[in-house]
């Protein structure tokens, strides 16, 4: 057994009071984005679409920038035994704030309900005793920042302007042999719903011919 110092993985850990199920509720909710990584995975496994592994990439760069930025200013938490390392910028209102900031631009009208997920991740923070407001409200606005940037870069620019040079990172990307093999693609910029539908009826089609060779079978 190792006797080392040991430390807590406050990703799956959080402290709160017993006694109040509005303190458990928002433990669950700090802990909620949590599940965005494996959804992630389980994403860019499946649908292997560029956009997907573009905020996934924002995601996993955005954890670094906050680790980064915390050691830079050192800002105590405002309770310094909830939690490990400095408290500025707060990284779980961060993370939300990019995630919605991102598909709000993408899908503006069907993720308006993320914004109350991310205000009731934020509040959890606050409410639960790891970050002060200033702490929180930056976390917000440098993940915001970052997933309107990533988006523009990303996708929007190269949308729009596809002999640029953003343009021309993003067909690299799709077109190399690697990516060929994986099988990427970028399927909302052919289809406005990603080739959902397309799907769905190919999909239909073979289900109803196997359904009707199988009654034709059992006849």
């Amino acid at each position: 057994m190792h006797e080392g110092p040991h430390t807590s993985l406050d990703l799956t850990h959080v402290l709160y009071d017993d006694s109040s199920y509005l303190s458990f509720a928002l433990a669950l909710v700090t802990l909620s984005p949590i599940l965005l990584m494996a959804s992630y995975a389980a994403l860019a496994v499946q649908l292997r679409e560029y956009t997907i592994l573009v905020m996934w990439t924002g995601q996993f760069f955005g954890e670094l920038l906050n680790s980064i930025i915390k050691d830079a200013i050192k800002q105590e938490r405002p309770r310094q035994h909830l939690g490990s390392g400095y408290g500025f910028p707060s990284s779980h209102s961060q993370y939300m704030a990019y995630f919605t900031a991102f598909l709000t631009l993408w899908r503006l009208v069907v993720y308006t309900a993320l914004f109350g997920w991310t205000g009731a991740v934020a509040y959890s923070r606050y409410y639960l005793g790891y970050h002060t407001p200033l702490q929180i409200v930056w976390g917000l606005v440098i993940g915001a920042v970052l997933g309107i940037s990533l988006y523009i870069l990303a996708i929007l620019i190269p949308q729009r302007a596809p002999d640029s040079v953003l343009g021309q990172i993003k067909t690299f990307i799709l077109d190399n042999p690697v990516s060929v093999w994986f099988q990427l693609r970028d399927g909302w910029s052919i289809w406005e719903d990603g080739g959902r539908d397309g799907e769905w009826r190919r999909w239909r089609a073979e289900w109803e011919k196997r359904q009707q060779s199988r009654i034709s079978k059992s006849d």
